[in-house]
C-alpha cells in the first residue's frame, strides 16, 4: 500500500513510530498530484517546490503538534498569505492574499504542509464544478462525471489520494454535497464554530468552514484543530473548546435516532432512499433507537436559501468593482463604464444570475415580499428542527438526492442543479451542524451519501453516530474508485 492510501491517523501513528518521515509523506502526494491531476482538475494552484521545501525544514524537527508535517489542500476561496487565492474567478485570477485566514494560521501552527488551492465553481456558487472560470472537475469514480460542488476540488483530491484531507466551505451543502458524490467524509460544523475569517464571502450567515477527508477519525482530528473563538470574526461563538477524539468510539447504544420521512418522498433516487434506510437498519443493530418522524420543510428551505443566499451575495461582491482589487476592464471612457464592464467581464454566468436575484429581492418594493418574509421562514425552520431535538439526539436523511451526474447534463438547467441542495440547505438556515458519510454505492458503481444532522455545538454526538456506521461497514475497505 502506498502513503497516500492511508489516512492522516495512520499516517501519524508511522511516523511516530519513525517508519516513515515527513517528507516521504509529502513526496508520495506530490508524485500522486503528478499522475493524477491530468486526469482530475482538483487544483487551481500546486504548491509542490514550497511543500518540499517546508517537508525538508520539518524532517529533523521534534513534532511539535499532533499534526505536524501532514499535507492539506485548502479550498480557493480561503486566504492564503503570498498564494493566490482567485475563488476559481477570472475577478480574482491575480489576487495574491496579504493575510491567512484564521484557519490556515491554525493549519500553520500544526507545521502542515499545504500543497497546493483547491478547484472550486466560481465563488462557491454552484453544485458540480463546472461553474470553475478555469477548469472542470472531474470525479475520480467516473471522469465523466461532476464530483459535486461548490467544494468539488477539495472532496476530488481527497477520494482520488492527491491530499490527505482537505479544507471546504458550505454555504447550502457545498462540503457535504460533494463529499456525497466523490465518496469520502465532509462536515459541516455548527455556524459559529469555526472562525470564517479570511473566506471569501458567499453568504454570510450561511457559509462555513470544514473539514473532508478521507474517513471520520481524521474529520474529528482536523475539528479539532479549525475551531475556536476568534475575535476577527464577529459571528465566531465563544465555546468550550473539545476534543472531538475522546468520545469518538464510545458508540451508539441508547442513541435516539429521528429519520424524517418527507425526505425519502419525492425527488429522491429510489437507489438512493433504499441504501440510506439501509443504513439506518444498521443503527437498529448498533443499539440506536430508531424512529420515523416528519420534517416538513425542504420546499420551504430551499426556496429560503437562494433568497437569503443570492441577497447576501448581492451585497458581498459588490466590493468587486474593478477599482480597489481583482481585474480591471481595458475598455472604459468613464466611471460606470468602468464598473460594468469590469464586473461583466470577469464574473461568470452563475454568479451574474445570483447577484441580479439578489438585487432583485432586496430592492425596493419586493424587499418585504421577498427578503424579510425568507427571514421570518428562517425562524419557522430552525424552531422545527428545535422540536425534533428535544425528542432525538441526531436525524439522518440522504445527503443529496442523485448520485453524481454526468459533466454537462445540467449546466443548462440551473433550477435543476439547485435542487441538489434539497437535503442540505436547511442546516445552514438553521445553524446545524451536519456529516456526510458514504453509506454504500449505487448499480453505477457511484457513491452514495448519507447525513447526519446533530444539534447545535454538538459536533461530538454527530462524529461518534458516523464513526459507528463507518466501523461497521468499512466502506474504504469494500469500494474503491477505479482511478
Amino acid at each position: 500500500m502506498e502513503l497516500y492510501d492511508l489516512t492522516v491517523h495512520e499516517l501519524i501513528e508511522k511516523l511516530e513510530k519513525k517508519e516513515i518521515s515527513v517528507l516521504d509523506i509529502t513526496k508520495s502526494y506530490i508524485s500522486r498530484i503528478d499522475n493524477k491531476e491530468k486526469d482530475i482538475n482538483a487544483f487551481v494552484t500546486i504548491t509542490d517546490k514550497e511543500a518540499l521545501e517546508k517537508a525538508n525544514e520539518l524532517i529533523d524537527g521534534k513534532a511539535s503538534s499532533k499534526c505536524y508535517g501532514i499535507p492539506i489542500g485548502i479550498k480557493d476561496n480561503i486566504c492564503t498569505n503570498g498564494t493566490k487565492t482567485t475563488c476559481s474567478s477570472k475577478m480574482l485570477e491575480n489576487f495574491v492574499s496579504p493575510y491567512d485566514a484564521t484557519v490556515v494560521e491554525k493549519i500553520n501552527n500544526e507545521n502542515m504542509i499545504c500543497l497546493g488551492k483547491m478547484n472550486m465553481d466560481e465563488f462557491a456558487m454552484g453544485a458540480s464544478t463546472e461553474y470553475s472560470a478555469f477548469k472542470k472537475t472531474k470525479n475520480p469514480w467516473d471522469i465523466e462525471r461532476v464530483p459535486g460542488g461548490s467544494s468539488g476540488g477539495s472532496a476530488a483530491a481527497v477520494a482520488a489520494n492527491m491530499v490527505p484531507w482537505a479544507l471546504g466551505s458550505d454555504t447550502g451543502g457545498s462540503i457535504r454535497q460533494p463529499a456525497s458524490f466523490c465518496g469520502v467524509v465532509g462536515l459541516k460544523p455548527t455556524y459559529g464554530l469555526v472562525s470564517r475569517y479570511g473566506l471569501v464571502a458567499f453568504a454570510s450567515s450561511l457559509d462555513q468552514i470544514g473539514p473532508i477527508t478521507k474517513d471520520v477519525e481524521d474529520s474529528a482530528l482536523l475539528l479539532n484543530v479549525l475551531t475556536g473563538h476568534d475575535e476577527k470574526d464577529s459571528t465566531s461563538v465563544n465555546v468550550e473548546k473539545k476534543n472531538y477524539l475522546e468520545h469518538l468510539k464510545d458508540g451508539v447504544e441508547g442513541l435516539k435516532i429521528g429519520v424524517p420521512k418527507e425526505f425519502f418522498g419525492e425527488g429522491i433516487n429510489e437507489e438512493i432512499s433504499k441504501s440510506v434506510k439501509d443504513a439506518i437498519d444498521k443503527y437498529k443493530e448498533l443499539g440506536a433507537t430508531v424512529e420515523e418522524c416528519s420534517l416538513d420543510i425542504a420546499d420551504q428551505a430551499l426556496a429560503t436559501y437562494y433568497i437569503i443566499a443570492c441577497a447576501e451575495a448581492s451585497s458581498n461582491l459588490g466590493r468587486f468593482d474593478g477599482i480597489r482589487y481583482g481585474y480591471r476592464t481595458n475598455n472604459f471612457t468613464n466611471l460606470n463604464e468602468l464598473f460594468r464592464n469590469s464586473r461583466s467581464e470577469a464574473f461568470g454566468d452563475e454568479v451574474k444570475r445570483r447577484i441580479i436575484l439578489g438585487t432583485y429581492v432586496l430592492s425596493s418594493g419586493y424587499y418585504d415580499a421577498y427578503y424579510k418574509k425568507a427571514q421570518k421562514v428562517r425562524t419557522i425552520i430552525k424552531n422545527k428542527f428545535n422540536e425534533l431535538f428535544s425528542k432525538y439526539d441526531v436525524l439522518i436523511t440522504p445527503t443529496a438526492p442523485t448520485v453524481a451526474y454526468k459533466i454537462g447534463e445540467k449546466c443548462n438547467n440551473p433550477l435543476e442543479m439547485y435542487l441538489a441542495d434539497l437535503c442540505t440547505v436547511s442546516l445552514n438556515i438553521a445553524g446545524l451542524p451536519g456529516i456526510s458519510i458514504p453509506c454504500g454505492v449505487n448499480s453505477n458503481n457511484m457513491p452514495i451519501g448519507m447525513q447526519i444532522i446533530g444539534k447545535q455545538f454538538d459536533e461530538e454526538t454527530l462524529l461518534k453516530t458516523a464513526y459507528a456506521y463507518e466501523q461497521k461497514t468499512k466502506f474504504r475497505e469494500t469500494y474503491k474508485p477505479e482511478l
